[in-house]
């Protein structure tokens, strides 16, 4: 069963991307890894951040890994890349 996330895009991954925010249908039980995946698919740049990035999944952080992430129709995706500054 698949359900609508809404992704947020910020800094580089907002530009890899090419926008700011969109709405996905992806897996409701999926890991974070395929979630990853199932976000390259329509953005392939964004590939070149993935050794980077963090999710924010309901506002709580989540690695890219293997952790089972059990999303519900209207969830916020947030995609962090990593941010510079001194």
């Amino acid at each position: 069963m698949r359900c609508q996330v809404s992704v947020l895009y910020f800094a580089r991954s907002a530009e890899l991307a090419g926008l700011r925010s969109e709405t996905l249908s992806v897996p409701r039980r999926i890991t974070a890894l395929q979630l990853w995946e199932e976000i390259i698919k329509v953005h392939p740049r964004l590939a070149v951040i993935r050794d980077q990035v963090v999710f924010a999944v309901r506002q709580e952080y989540v690695l890219l890994g293997d952790q089972l992430l059990v999303l519900q129709p209207g969830d916020e995706v947030a995609i962090i890349p990593p941010i510079s500054g001194g």
